[in-house]
Order: C-alpha cells, then structure tokens, then sequence
C-alpha cells in the first residue's frame, strides 16, 4: 500500500494538467457552461432593443430630412427630364448663342462697332415717341375726313401696341443677350425688358397699316417692308433683343393691325375724338 501511494503522487506530481499554467483545464463544465450564459446574457445586453434601433435610425434620417427640405428646388437636379423640357432648353441655349453671335454691334469695340451710330439711327426709327408725336403732328394738319380717319386710326393701333409690348415684357421680364442699361427713350415707352422686341412688334404694325391704307408705288411698298425686316434686326445687331424676341414682337405686330382692322373706327367716330381732344364742343351743339 505505501509503495502504491508513493507511486500514485509521483504520477500526479508528472502529470502535465498539474502545472498551473494548465489548471483551468480541470475545472468541472458547470463552471464553463454557466460563464457561457453570462456571456451570452452580456452580448444579449450589449445588442440594442428593435425599439431602441428605431430612435436611432430616425435621429439618424430627421437631419438628412431637414436638409432635403432646406434645398431650393432650383438646385435640385431632375434625374427623368421630360422630351419637352429637354427641347425647349436646347431651343433655348441655341437662341441665346445665336443672338449673341449677331449681336456685332452691341458695343463700341465690337466687330462692327464703326457702324453702331447708324445701326442705333436706324432702330430710333421704329421707336414708340417719335411715331407717336409724329401721328399727333400729321392728325392736327391734316384738313380731310379720310386722312383724320387714317390717322386715328393709326394713333389707336400705336398705343395700343405700346401697352401690349410693355405689359409682356412686364410680365415675362426677360434681359437681352448683352447686359445693357436702357436709354431715357426706352424708359419713356417703357421698352425696359427683352420679350417680345417692341420695335419689331411697331415695325411689322406699322409697315403693314400703311401698305393697306396708303397707295404707294411698288417702289416704296418695297422700301416699307425692308425697313420693318431691318428695323427688328437692328434690335439683334444692337445686342438689345434675342432672334426668338424679334420673331415674336413680328407676329405681335401682325396681330395688332388686325384687331386694329377688326375694331376699325368710323369717320364720324374719328370726328368726336378729335373734338374732344381739341377742346372743340361744336359738334355737340
């Protein structure tokens, strides 16, 4: 029995599981299985609860949202343009680059600055004042029915050019292809914005009155219909009006002659008005 001990503990005192570096090894599982329930139940409190996730996934997303809502919507790029908006862009960028290409004497140093004073002459032609006062001038000696006929005519189809121009440009108050200032002229018929070019809308008006009131030689109708085309695009020239503006104010003009046609004044009509803007109250006796 004492030689069996005696071998017994040397055998423990060798085996390698003794040692200390090893005596975890030797613990019953008990221990182990209860530190893997404390570890689990530490991982399971570590992880966030659904409700808790939800917190802070919106404190997440509520700052990306008040972003989104501070953008203006012209910063916004739309990823699906429509075909119409993507042509009227194109349309649109192509009208500005040709208008700026023509646009040869908008300044002194431009490609044909030498005849800017004459180009600036020949659209002071179609300007509203002097084809207003000039009317004024022309109804007041003129001495027969027809031509006072003519003549209010005439006066009604320019002012009512003048407030139909200034009240789209006031409207759509678009700017020139140049940045220009507009002169004390401009201010006066309040020609102040690009569309639709009141000159060219005042030429094509004007031309076509007078080629249907007026007998003229073939000639001087020919002189008539090239200064309203030049008159519009000396607008261009000047750098003032976009080529889409002088086609429009061209068709505008057309326009008002023929409502002009439709609401045509009678001779006697004309007589009254003259009347009464002479201060002369003999036909009301």
């Amino acid at each position: 029995m004492p030689a069996n001990q005696t071998r017994s503990r040397v055998r423990e005192r060798n085996n390698v599981l003794n040692r200390p570096e090893f005596m975890s090894l030797n613990q019953p599982l008990k221990n182990a299985s209860a530190e893997a329930r404390g570890g689990g139940a530490r991982r399971m409190s570590q992880r966030p609860q659904p409700c808790q996730r939800q917190q802070s996934e919106n404190a997440q997303q509520e700052p990306t949202d008040n972003n989104k809502k501070e953008l203006p919507e012209e910063d916004c790029m739309q990823l699906n343009p429509s075909f119409k908006g993507i042509a009227m862009n194109s349309l649109l960028a192509i009208d500005i680059c040709m208008s700026k290409r023509f646009g040869v004497c908008a300044h002194k140093t431009s490609s044909w600055g030498s005849v800017r004073s004459m180009v600036n002459l020949l659209a002071l032609t179609g300007h509203a004042i002097p084809w207003i006062f000039g009317t004024i001038v022309c109804l007041t000696r003129s001495n027969t029915l027809a031509g006072q006929e003519v003549l209010v005519n005439l006066l009604l189809a320019l002012l009512l050019d003048l407030m139909t121009v200034a009240g789209m440009q006031k409207l759509v108050k678009r700017k020139g292809p140049w940045e220009m200032a507009p002169s004390f002229l401009d201010y006066l018929a309040m020609d102040m914005y690009s569309f639709p070019a009141a000159h060219a809308s005042r030429a094509a008006m004007v031309s076509k009155f007078l080629l249907a009131h007026l007998v003229l030689a073939v000639p001087l109708r020919i002189l008539l219909v090239l200064w309203g085309v030049l008159v519009g695009t000396s607008r261009v020239l000047l750098g003032r009006h976009h080529l889409s503006d002088v086609g429009c104010g061209f068709a505008l003009g057309f326009l008002h002659y023929s409502l002009v046609e439709m609401v045509w004044l009678s001779s006697s009509t004309c007589q009254t008005i003259i009347s009464i803007g002479t201060f002369n109250w003999s036909p009301f006796y």
